[in-house]
Order: structure tokens, then C-alpha cells, then sequence
């Protein structure tokens, strides 16, 4: 019998002490172990201060009710989504975590180690692995943008809001590489890691943004868009496609879940070319259907595949791929859809 995902949960678990307690059920609750204020030491895989806002992405998405509709002619479901021209098998990639420092450092699995299980496993189960950045990440050498080049450009690359002519650079490497996207992490603008090592972040203007939107042929997107006025600039620089997000939980105490700011985004952007995708406390396919009747083309989906590349490397990550496909097919059964385009709000109570 091959692997399977609770023996990919169960040696997360054993490798991730002292990190992650790989809850059943990981909502950001304060009383779990990762949560709370950590004086002088790491953040870990948690949310920042009091972990608000990574509960609040939780409990935004714990809200909403689907409705069930079932009497009609069975049709099996289709999940084939259309990114950028590339036919994946699902609207569900992995969302651009990075940093091993963050959850167990190079003891439990190098950061080479991790991009490939990402972009390899997302590979095999038909999508896509987004590629993040951190402060150990150089110009001369970015382990994200090497995962995809192995794996044959099939991959998205995001990086931090450095210095302009950085991040430039960054995009130059992911082109050569034949990545399917490039973008900017704005809510990384406020990482004390990357100071510190000497490779400062910085807000983005629009005319920055759309310095950058020139500066690369592939198409950009912009993450960690929590209102109406950021999505608006971010259309007007350029951007192909935009993430609402608010990192998980990482960067601003007490802010709405990604599921309660989505609806007023997708309107606000609504008539312009663009794609609105989430994160944001997603973990089975019915949450995925969720995102998508409240407006989202696509979902981004982070710390169960921190544990399932852990836990599992490739394979773990291809196996909670397939989970969410799984359990996406049988969300759409039971609310009566068998294409993306039939999600609608019709989906929701």
C-alpha cells in the first residue's frame, strides 16, 4: 500500500514539534499552539500578534452555507481551469510560502528540498506551485525559480516588494526559467526578516507597480489585496490578475478574512481584464467552492502544503492536491454545478 495522507499528516507532525501541531482542524483558534504574541521568537507558521486575522480567514469561510440542489440530470463535474493559456486540472494551486527558517528551519527539510516537493507535487496532480521569497533568496540564486526551471517552467514566481531594480532582476530569472507568471507580494512590505538581512521592503505606488507590469513579458500579478482601492490600483497598473489575501494571517492584527472582503473586490473590478483569485483558511474543496461562488476564478492554498511537503515531499503534496480536487468534485455535485462557470452565489445560502 502506497502513502497516504494521514501517514503524511502523522510524520508532518513528528518533524514539525515545537512548530505545528498539525491540528485536525487548523483555524487560527488562540489557543492553539502556533497562535499569540511570540516575544523575541520566530513567528512560525501562525498568524502575527494576537493571530486574528489568521482566525478571522477561518471564521469568514466557517460563515458561509452552500446550498444543496440535487434533483436534475447527473452530469459529472468538470474542474479544468484555464491559467494564463496553461490547462490545469483544478482552480487550486499552492500558494507562494517560503522560508523553511518559518516552520523547522533546514533540519526537517532544506529549502530546495521544499520548492521541489511543491512545484513537483502541484505538477503531478495537473496545477500549479507558486514560488515565493525570502530574505535568504539571491539574484545569483533563488530556490523557487530553480524548482520551476526543473520542472520545466511549470510554476509562478512571487517576490517580495524589494528594491525595484531587485525584483526586476528576479523577474528576468523567472522568464529564463519559463515560468507561467511573475508577481509582487505587497503584503510583504512590512517583513522584519528581510530588514534585518539587509534587503528592505517597501509599499508599492501604482507608478512602481507598473514599472514593474513593463519590466517583464509574463503576465503580473499582485498579492495581498484587502480593499476595493488597492484592486482598483493594481487594474490601472497593469496587473493581469490579483490575490486577495491577507498572508495568511502574517502581517496586519485584525483584519477582515480574505471570504468577507472578496464579494466587494470582485465588484469593484468587475468590467476591467482580470483575474481575482484567494487565499485564506482554505482546506477542503467545499471551501474552494465558497471562494468561487463569492467571485474567485481560482484559490491559493499554504499551510496544508507546508505539512504535506514535510510530511511527504512530492508525493504528500500531489496526494492533499488531490484531496481538494476530490472533495471540490463532490461540493459541486451536492449544490448542483458540473462547470466553473455555473458557480454562482445561486451556490450559497
Amino acid at each position: 500500500m502506497g502513502l497516504t495522507l494521514e501517514d503524511v499528516r502523522a510524520q508532518a507532525k513528528e518533524k514539525l514539534k515545537g512548530v505545528c501541531m498539525v491540528y485536525k482542524d487548523c483555524d487560527g483558534d488562540p489557543s492553539r499552539f502556533c497562535q499569540g504574541n511570540h516575544y523575541g521568537r520566530a513567528l512560525g507558521i501562525g498568524g502575527v500578534g494576537s493571530g486574528a486575522s489568521f482566525h478571522n480567514n477561518w471564521l469568514a469561510l466557517r460563515r458561509i452555507k452552500l446550498r444543496m440542489k440535487l434533483v436534475q440530470a447527473h452530469q459529472e463535474p468538470n474542474t479544468t481551469f484555464d491559467f494564463f493559456g496553461v490547462k490545469l486540472s483544478m482552480p487550486i494551486m499552492a500558494a507562494p510560502v517560503t522560508g523553511v527558517d518559518s516552520f523547522g528551519g533546514q533540519e526537517v527539510i532544506t529549502e530546495d528540498q521544499f520548492c521541489d516537493a511543491v512545484v513537483g507535487g502541484c505538477k503531478d496532480a495537473g496545477t500549479l506551485g507558486w514560488r515565493g521569497d525570502t530574505f535568504t533568496y539571491e539574484t545569483t540564486n533563488a530556490p523557487g525559480i530553480n524548482a520551476i526551471a526543473r520542472a520545466g517552467g511549470h510554476g509562478v514566481q512571487i517576490i517580495k516588494p524589494r528594491v525595484q531594480d531587485d525584483m526586476i532582476r528576479f523577474f528576468e530569472l523567472a522568464a529564463q526559467a519559463r515560468a507561467v507568471a511573475v508577481g509582487v507580494d505587497i503584503d510583504g512590505c512590512t517583513s522584519y526578516m528581510m530588514g534585518v538581512h539587509g534587503k528592505p521592503v517597501f509599499r508599492k505606488s501604482r507608478q512602481e507597480l507598473a514599472r514593474l507590469v513593463a519590466a517583464t513579458p509574463l503576465p503580473f500579478i499582485v498579492k495581498g489585496i484587502m480593499c476595493k482601492e488597492d484592486a482598483l490600483e493594481a487594474v490601472e497598473a497593469g496587473a493581469r490578475a490579483i490575490v486577495v489575501s491577507n498572508h495568511g494571517g502574517r502581517v496586519l492584527d485584525h483584519t477582515p478574512g480574505s471570504a468577507d472582503v472578496l464579494p466587494e473586490i470582485v465588484a469593484a473590478v468587475s468590467g476591467h481584464n482580470v483575474m481575482v483569485l484567494a487565499d485564506g483558511g482554505i482546506r477542503t474543496g467545499f471551501d474552494v467552492l465558497k471562494m468561487l461562488a463569492l467571485g474567485a476564478r481560482g484559490v491559493l492554498v499554504g499551510r496544508d502544503i507546508i505539512r504535506a511537503a514535510v510530511g511527504g515531499g512530492s508525493e504528500g503534496v500531489k496526494l492533499q492536491m488531490e484531496y481538494l480536487q476530490k472533495t471540490f468534485v463532490k461540493a459541486m455535485l451536492s449544490a448542483g454545478v458540473s462547470r466553473l462557470e455555473e458557480i454562482s452565489p445561486e451556490c450559497l445560502v
